[in-house]
C-alpha cells in the first residue's frame, strides 16, 4: 500500500483527521475520474477526504502505461478527450492551470473506406463541410447545429436528468436530430457513403448497434463536440488527467492512497460519506446483504453491454493509411461503411464474432512525440466482442488496419492484447470488457443504475455511487462524480451549494 503525503489542511480545515482508523469526513472508494472529481469538490468544499485506490496506479481506465516494448507508452482506455475539454467539471478544474496539456490533431476522426476514400472530421467545420462534397451541406445542418449549441447539449447530455434543461430549445433541436439518426430515417439525408460512415463511427463508441437512440445521440454529441472543442490528446497520456486531480485532492489536506483493495465496507474508517466508484457488480460485493433484497435485485438486473479486446501495438513508423488525410487523424474509425458497422455491430449484440470487427483506432503520435522512441509510433486500439469474450482478436484488428493501410504488419514490432474476458484483472468496473460500465441503452442511460428520483443515494446510510453506472453514463467527464458529491453536501453537511461554484471559487 502507498499513499500520497497530507499537505497541510483545506481552506476551512477538515472537521476530522487523524491517523488511520480515525472518523474521517468523506472517503472515496476509487479513483477513477468520476471518483477523483467527487474528492476534488469536496476537498474543495474544505472538507477532510480519503481516497483508496485497489490498483498499485490512480486513474482506473484513464491510466497510462509501457504494456509492449520500453519507451511506448499506451493509454489503457481513455486515450482522446473531447468531453474533458467540454465537462463543466473540468472547465471548472481548469485542466491547462494545473499543468494538463491538450493536444488538438488537425482531423478530429477519421473514416476510412475501400477505394482509397475517407470521411475526414477536421476540427474546422468549413473544411470538414468542404471536404464531404454533396453532403457537406447535410453535415452542417446536422452536426453543425450540434456543434453550435454544444453549450446547451451538454446541459442535458452531462446532467443528472432530474433536472429542467437551461436551453430547452437546443435541447429540443438535439432531441429531433436523435430521432432521426436513430431510426430508420437515419439514411434520408446523406447521398453519399463518406458523411454516412463518418457519422456511423462516432456513435460506434456506444458498443451498440447505431441505428438506436443512444448510439445516435452519443455519435451527434461526439461529433459536434469535435467542431466545437475538438478531440484533444493529452500530452503524456491520459494519467496526466488523474494525475493533475490526485495532486490537488492532497494539496488541499486529502489523502490518496493505492494498493489498497476493499472487499467490504467494513474495512474502511468511520466517515460521515462513503463515496463509491464502482459498478453495480462492485456495489453488491462491497454492500452485501446489508442492502435491502429489492435493491439488490434491481442491481443484479443490471444489464453490461457489449466489450471490447484492447490491442495495443509498438509500430517502427506510422501507419500508412492509404486514403489522404487519415494520418494526421487523432482518432480512426475502422469498420467501412454505414451498413458494414450496423452489420459488425449487430452481431455483436447477438453473441457473435463479427469477421470484420468494429475497430477504434487512436493515433497520439499524430501531435504528441512522448509517447514513442523517436519514428516509432504507440498505437492505440480496440475492436468489439460479445461481452466476456475471451477470443485474442490481435489478428482480427490487423487485418481490419491493413485493409486501409497496406503495409502495416511490416511495421509491427510488438502487441498486447487483453481480452475482453480479462478485462476486470486490469479495471473491475468494466465487467465482462464492458467499457461503458453497462449497456447503452435509453433506460439505463437515465435510470442508472436503479429506478429512482436520487440514483447516487444507495440505501446504506451515509452511502453514495459515483461512478460511469450513474448519470449522464460513460465518458471521462467527471459529472457522475460532481452529482454524487452535490448530494453529498447537501444531505450530510447541510450545504446547498452548486458543486462547480465550489471548485470554481477554490482555484
Amino acid at each position: 500500500m502507498s499513499a500520497l503525503p497530507v499537505a497541510g489542511p483545506g481552506p476551512d480545515g477538515p472537521r476530522h483527521r487523524g491517523p488511520r482508523g480515525d472518523e474521517v469526513d468523506v472517503v472515496v472508494v476509487g479513483s477513477g475520474p468520476n471518483g477523483l472529481a467527487a474528492a476534488v469538490v469536496l476537498a474543495r468544499a474544505g472538507l477532510g477526504v480519503e481516497v483508496v485506490e485497489a490498483a498499485d496506479q490512480l486513474g482506473g481506465g484513464s491510466r497510462t502505461a509501457e504494456v509492449t516494448l520500453p519507451g511506448f507508452r499506451h493509454d489503457l482506455c481513455s486515450a482522446v478527450h473531447p468531453m474533458g475539454v467540454a465537462s463543466p467539471f473540468f472547465r471548472a478544474f481548469d485542466l491547462p492551470a494545473h499543468g494538463v496539456e491538450m493536444l488538438h490533431p488537425e482531423v478530429a476522426f477519421a473514416q476510412p473506406l475501400d477505394g482509397g476514400r475517407a470521411g475526414l472530421a477536421y476540427r474546422d467545420l468549413d473544411r470538414t463541410v468542404e471536404g464531404l462534397g454533396v453532403d457537406g451541406p447535410a453535415w452542417r445542418g446536422l452536426v453543425g447545429r450540434v456543434a453550435e449549441a454544444w453549450r446547451g447539449v451538454a446541459d442535458v447530455a452531462l446532467s443528472d436528468f432530474r433536472s429542467v434543461p437551461r436551453h430547452p430549445l437546443d435541447a429540443v433541436s438535439f432531441a429531433l436530430a436523435v430521432l432521426e439518426q436513430g431510426t430508420p430515417a437515419w439514411d434520408l439525408r446523406f447521398r453519399g457513403e463518406e458523411a454516412a460512415a463518418l457519422l456511423t463511427g462516432a456513435g460506434a463508441h456506444a458498443i451498440a448497434p447505431p441505428r438506436r437512440l443512444a448510439p445516435a445521440a452519443g455519435g451527434l454529441w461526439l461529433a459536434g463536440l469535435a467542431h466545437a472543442v475538438g478531440w484533444p490528446i493529452p500530452r503524456g497520456g491520459s494519467q496526466t488527467i488523474v494525475d493533475a486531480m490526485a495532486a490537488d485532492v492532497v494539496a488541499r489536506g486529502g489523502v490518496v492512497r493505492t494498493g489498497e483493495r476493499v472487499e467490504h465496507l467494513g474495512q474502511l474508517p468511520r466517515a460521515r460519506a462513503v463515496l463509491l466508484d464502482v459498478a453495480p457488480q462492485g456495489l453488491l460485493r462491497l454492500g452485501g446483504d446489508a442492502l435491502p433484497a429489492g435493491y439488490r435485485r434491481w442491481l443484479e438486473r443490471w444489464r453490461y453491454g457489449g466489450g471490447v479486446c484492447k490491442v495495443d501495438f509498438a509500430l517502427s513508423g506510422p501507419v500508412p493509411w492509404t486514403a489522404e488525410g487519415v494520418d494526421r487523424a487523432g482518432t480512426v474509425h475502422v469498420g467501412g461503411s454505414r451498413p458494414e458497422m450496423q452489420a459488425a455491430e449487430r452481431d455483436v449484440v447477438a453473441g457473435r464474432h463479427p469477421e470484420r470487427p468494429m475497430v477504434l483506432v487512436a493515433q497520439p503520435s499524430v501531435v504528441d512525440g512522448s509517447r514513442a522512441p523517436d519514428g516509432g509510433e504507440a498505437l492505440w486500439t480496440y475492436a468489439h466482442v460479445p461481452n466476456g469474450s475471451t477470443r485474442d482478436m490481435g489478428d482480427a484488428v490487423e487485418a481490419q488496419v491493413e485493409r486501409f493501410a497496406p503495409g502495416f504488419r511490416d511495421l509491427v514490432l510488438d502487441r498486447a492484447v487483453l481480452t475482453a474476458g480479462r478485462h476486470e484483472e486490469r479495471e473491475i468496473n468494466n465487467v465482462g470488457g464492458d467499457i461503458a460500465t453497462g449497456a447503452v441503452t435509453p433506460w439505463q442511460l437515465v435510470m442508472r443504475p436503479v429506478p429512482a428520483w436520487d440514483p447516487y443515494r444507495t440505501p446504506l446510510p451515509g452511502v453514495y455511487l459515483a461512478s460511469a453506472s450513474t448519470p449522464p453514463g460513460p465518458g471521462v467527464h467527471g459529472m457522475a462524480g460532481v452529482h454524487a458529491a452535490a448530494r453529498v453536501l447537501r444531505q450530510r453537511f447541510g450545504r446547498r451549494v452548486d458543486p462547480l461554484d465550489v471548485v470554481r471559487a477554490a482555484a
